[in-house]
C-alpha cells in the first residue's frame, strides 16, 4: 500500500511531497524576502535576531543552517562564530540556495554551501556544535528521521533550533484565519503572481505540530532539555533541544 502525508490540506503520495514543495519554493524564490517582510510586517527578522540569541553560538563554533534558503540566519550566524567559525548554508531547493548563496558572495562574506536532503544530511557524525532550521521543518515529509539526522551531526553538549510557525493564542484564531486564507493569498497572488503557492504554506502551517506536540518530537529523536518560546501570541515558535 502506497504511504501518504499531508500537503497542506491535500493527501499525496510520500514520495510525491518533496517535489511538490519544490514547485512551490522555485516558485517564490525571487519574491521570497519581499514576501517575508510584507507578510510579517518585518517582524520576521527580529525572530530570526532572537534565534541566533538563544542559540548561544560563540566565535570559533561550527554551525549547520538547514533549510536556510535566502541566508538570513547563515549572515547572523557568521557575525557570531567569526572567521575561525565556520556556518554551512543549506537547502533542498536550488533555486531558493542560489539566492542564498549569491547574496553572501555579493555581502563579502561566502560561506561554503550545499544542496541536500535534511533526512540524509551529508556530514559526519559529532560536527557542528549547532544546528539550526527555521521555517522549513513544516515542508518535511518525515520530521522524526530529519530532526535524528540533526542529533547525529550535533556535538555532544551542542545545540538544535527549531524556529517554525505555530498555534497562535486561541483569542486571535479568527483574525488569523482571515489574514491566512484571504489576505495572504491575495498578496501572493499581487507581489509574486501566484496565489496557490502561499494558499500552500498557510495550509502548511495548520498542518505542522503544536508546541507541545513538537517538544515531545524532538525529545522522541534524542534531544534533551527541549524547551519552547512563543513569540508574538504564538504565531511563531522557537523550540530549543541539546544533545548529551
Amino acid at each position: 500500500m502506497t504511504k501518504t502525508t499531508h500537503f497542506g490540506f491535500n493527501t499525496v503520495a510520500e514520495e510525491e511531497k518533496a517535489g511538490k514543495v519544490a514547485e512551490v519554493f522555485h516558485s517564490v524564490a525571487e519574491r521570497y524576502n519581499l514576501m517575508n517582510d510584507l507578510m510579517s510586517a518585518g517582524l520576521h527578522r527580529v525572530w530570526k535576531r532572537f534565534t541566533i540569541e538563544v542559540s548561544g553560538v560563540k566565535k570559533g563554533d561550527k554551525v549547520l543552517d538547514i533549510a536556510g534558503g535566502t541566508g538570513d540566519l547563515s549572515a547572523l550566524f557568521l557575525q557570531k562564530v567569526g572567521k575561525s567559525g565556520e556556518v554551512w548554508l543549506t537547502d533542498i531547493n536550488n533555486s531558493m540556495l542560489s539566492i542564498g548563496r549569491d547574496r553572501m558572495i555579493d555581502e563579502g562574506t561566502p560561506t561554503p554551501v550545499a544542496q541536500c536532503d535534511a533526512e540524509k544530511l551529508p556530514f559526519p557524525d559529532n560536527y557542528f556544535n549547532c544546528v539550526s532550521v527555521a521555517f522549513g521543518l513544516r515542508n518535511m515529509t518525515h520530521k522524526d528521521v530529519a530532526l535524528k539526522e540533526m542529533l547525529r551531526v550535533i556535538k555532544p553538549g551542542g545545540t538544535v533550533i527549531v524556529l517554525e510557525f505555530s498555534k497562535v493564542w486561541k483569542p486571535l484564531q479568527p483574525a488569523y484565519d482571515t489574514y491566512s486564507f484571504k489576505l495572504l493569498p491575495a498578496m501572493g497572488k499581487v507581489i509574486a503572481d501566484d496565489a496557490e503557492s502561499y494558499r500552500y504554506l498557510a495550509e502548511s502551517i495548520r498542518m505542522h505540530p503544536s508546541q507541545p506536540e513538537l517538544k515531545e518530537l524532538m525529545e522522541q529523536a534524542g534531544f534533551e532539555r527541549v524547551e519552547y518560546f512563543n513569540l508574538t501570541a504564538g504565531i511563531v515558535a522557537l523550540h530549543r533541544g541539546y544533545k548529551f
